[in-house]
Order: C-alpha cells, then structure tokens, then sequence
C-alpha cells in the first residue's frame, strides 16, 4: 500500500553550480507540485538550509567552494538538520564515492545525467519516509497528552478519592460495631450493612486499580524484606471477621505460630487480602473459610478455601486467563471487577510464586498460591531491598 501524500505540504532544496541543472529540475519537480528553493553553491545551501527548513535536498557532489559531501557533514552536525534526507546528485559513481556519500550523511545518490523517472521515484520515497516520520511524531505527541492525562487521573484516584473513601468506609466500620439493630431497627441496620459493604468493595476496587496500573506502566517497585507471613495474613483476617460476622461466615487459620520469609509485603498482603475477599464473596451462610499456611521446603503454600458457590466447568479456563476479566455475582448478589484474581496472578508471579486452584460447582473452591522463601528479583527489576 503506498502512503498518499500532498506534494504541496513538502519543500526541496535543490544545490548545484550550474543552473540549466538547477531549472531541469525545478521544472521536473514543479510538475509533481512540490514547493522549490534553490541554491548555487555550498555555503548558500547551508544558508538557505537554515532560513527555508527544507523537507528534502537534492545536492550537487562536485561544486566551486565546499564540495556537497562537506555540505552535508555540516549539516548533520547540527541537530536540527540530522534527519533531512539528503541524496546526492553526482557524476561519481565508484564504491568508494557511494561509501563516502552515506558516511557523511547522504540518504540516496542519483546519478549524472539521470533519469527522470527515476529522479521522481527516488525523490517521492524520500518524501514518503518524511510524511511516516511526520505521522510518527503526530501520534507520539498524541501518546504522551494520553499519558499525561492518564498520570493525572491516577493522581486523583490515588488522593482525591481513595483517601475520603477510606475515612467514609471507617466511620461505616464504626457505625456497625455501635449501633446494633436492636437500637437502630432491622431496616436501618441493613441499610448500614448495604452502605458498609458497598464502600469496602468500592475502597478494595480503587486499591487494586492503582495496584494494577502501577504494576501494568512499570511504576510499581519491588520492596523485598524480611517478615513474618503468618502474622500477615492474621491482620488481613483480622479485616474481614466483620463482615464475615455478618454473612455468618467463619474464618480459620491454620498455621506455624511464625514463619519469616523474604518477599514483598504489600504485593502479598494484596493478593491475601483479595483471596479471602473473593472466599468470603462467594461463601454461603454458615459455612467456614478455611485459610492455611504450610511451609514446603524452600517454598511457602497459602491457601484459602470456601464453602460456597464453586466454578462452572465452563468457565474454569477464564478465571486466570490473563485477557480475560472474568466476575460473577456472589452469594449476596455481590458485583466484582474480575481485577482482583488478574493482580494476584502478577504479584504472585513478582515474588517468584505462582497461583493455582480448584474448584467444584456449587460445593467450593480453593485457590493456592507457592512463594519462594528466599526470593531474588532477576536483575533489571526495579527493586528495593530492606534488611
């Protein structure tokens, strides 16, 4: 497919010492509609260079003061000019003139007498090279504004709403603890267990959002330290006995009473966290989430495991797929992002780990994820380390 292109938005400069070349293809040039400038020798095409900013040179080799080869050198040592295409018209046609013309900056040679067939075609290549460069740096410029925009808009998900969120969904929390139904009445009470569930889900959403995209740009860094996982993963259950009380859910923790390992502690506090957010979403009534960490020799298991909704055989393949964001509701008519089982796949898959899982429709899954005890990041990761 060639690129369609208007000769009228480009400028040639055409060099050379003798002018019935220079109205040769001034004519020739002029009847494709190009916009033509013209110079008589070498210090004049660097001067004209200067004023015109000419999209294409068509310069002479041989000429009274400063050969074209000389011309282009001090041409492309100036950064403004590196990339004009430049292609030499010369009688000189051995290797080593080629070879001589491309060290110092030549794009294309035409040589002399030439013709004019080929001086169109060679000179509307070139020309078509500028208008992809052009479209290039359209559509860069247009992905850094898009860039921009988007560093703008996580700034504010990350300050202007998760920070008042987080005060909303405390003064919830609160609320639920002091205000019992029997003060506040049946109704009012599930409104506040509505309006609590409903602000945790959105507070978890905004953090593995901003998680997420800081992963997916190359902004997330990996922080390796030594801590304990059991008492981890104890504060993560911790956040959730509430709203586990009020689905009539129990949670369990089977664990050594400490078990320190090397990792990133806010990757893997986040996948935890969304493990036993999906559990507790997908939990029947009076039935227990069984949490369990064992160490394996050199490596670490944590599992969390339901008793609730399982997956359909169908769709078992989607559930990790990494193009996929696949959600459905929970025992409660809870909504999802489908975000929360992509992140911990990746933070997983950062600690050195990987995240497995098995399920049986309507009886319950357990997804489980392996963890190095003593990982080391490969090198080019951007990683902080904490002793």
């Amino acid at each position: 497919m060639v690129m369609e292109i208007n000769p009228s938005d480009y400028k040639i400069l055409i060099v050379d010492d003798v002018m019935s070349n220079i109205l040769l293809l001034k004519v020739l040039l002029k009847n494709e509609k190009f916009n033509i400038v013209t110079a008589m020798n070498g210090v004049s095409a660097i001067e004209t260079t200067k004023k015109e900013m000419p999209d294409l040179i068509l310069l002479d080799v041989m000429m009274p003061d400063i050969s074209g080869y000389e011309v282009a050198q001090q041409l492309r040592a100036l950064p403004e000019f590196t990339e004009v295409p430049i292609i030499f018209l010369t009688a000189l046609n051995t290797t080593s003139d080629v070879v001589k013309g491309f060290k110092m900056g030549g794009n294309d040679f035409i040589s002399k007498p030439f013709n004019k067939e080929e001086l169109i075609i060679r000179v509307k290549h070139q020309i078509s090279l500028v208008a992809t460069k052009r479209i290039i740096d359209e559509k860069t410029e247009e992905l850094r504004r898009t860039i921009m925009g988007r560093d703008r808009l996580y700034s504010v998900i990350a300050h202007d709403l998760r920070s008042p969120l987080g005060s909303i969904k405390m003064v919830l929390n609160m609320l639920i603890l002091n205000l019992p139904k029997e003060v506040v009445g049946e109704d009012m009470f599930q409104m506040l267990n509505m309006a609590n569930q409903t602000t945790e889900d959105t507070f978890s959403l905004l953090d593995n959002l901003l998680k997420w995209t800081k992963s997916q740009i190359g902004r997330l860094k990996y922080v390796s330290q030594v801590n304990d996982i059991v008492s981890l993963t104890e504060s993560v259950i911790e956040i959730f006995a509430m709203m586990a009380q009020v689905k009539n859910v129990r949670i369990t923790l089977d664990a050594p009473s400490q078990l320190n390992i090397r990792m990133d502690v806010d990757m893997i506090k986040t996948v935890i966290r969304n493990l036993i957010s999906n559990a507790l979403k997908f939990s029947n009534e009076n039935t227990v989430i069984s949490v369990v960490l064992k160490e394996e020799s050199d490596r670490v298991m944590v599992s969390v495991e339901d008793q609730g909704l399982g997956i359909k055989e169908e769709d078992k393949e989607k559930v990790l797929h990494p193009e996929v964001y696949f959600t459905t509701y929970g025992t409660k008519q809870e909504e999802g992002s489908g975000l929360g089982l992509q992140l911990c796949t990746d933070f997983v898959k950062r600690n050195g780990g990987s995240l497995h899982f098995t399920s049986e429709y309507k009886k319950g899954s357990r997804f489980y994820f392996y963890i190095p005890k003593n990982y080391t990041p490969p090198e080019g990761e951007d990683v902080e380390i904490i002793y």
